[in-house]
């Protein structure tokens, strides 16, 4: 059985920042479940045990290498999407994370092709679904950590 597919799958996103306003995406690579080639943020499902919390912070290790500080929890939200016919939802509990530039790299090479650092009126095309459907819809929740170029 696949999460966001046979069941509703928990997610915790993380919007990683540098704090002065530009944000971490990677590339998806041909090893990933979907979307290869599209640029997104970092996400791990909810681990049996673990508090979202903990496991966001244990999933930026996992795939940046460095450690994060938790700037505030986002809304909790429904992510419906649809992929090659197939629809999905899962249940987003995603964090803004504050991580030094310096201490990150592609931990994950074989789901992530490149990393980069970019403002959030200047994203990376093609965008991960995910990631466009909550930026659409929650716009408003990036002001603060976001500094317009």
């Amino acid at each position: 059985m696949k999460p966001g597919v046979d069941f509703i799958g928990i997610s915790t996103p993380f919007y990683c920042n540098d704090g002065k306003g530009l944000f971490l995406f990677h590339k998806r690579s041909k090893n990933c479940r979907d979307e290869h080639g599209a640029w997104d943020v970092g996400s791990g499902k909810l681990e049996f045990g673990l508090t979202p919390e903990e496991n966001v912070l244990k999933e930026v290790l996992e795939e940046y290498g460095c450690h994060g500080e938790i700037q505030e929890a986002f809304p909790v939200h429904s992510m419906f999407r649809e992929w090659q016919g197939q629809k999905t939802h899962w249940i987003a509990i995603p964090f803004f994370i504050k991580i030094n530039p310096a201490e990150v790299q592609i931990n994950e090479p074989e789901s992530m092709d490149e990393i980069g650092w970019f403002s959030l009126d200047a994203l990376p095309d093609p965008l991960h679904t995910g990631f466009r459907y909550t930026f659409e819809r929650y716009h408003q929740h990036f002001e603060k950590y976001w500094r317009k170029r």
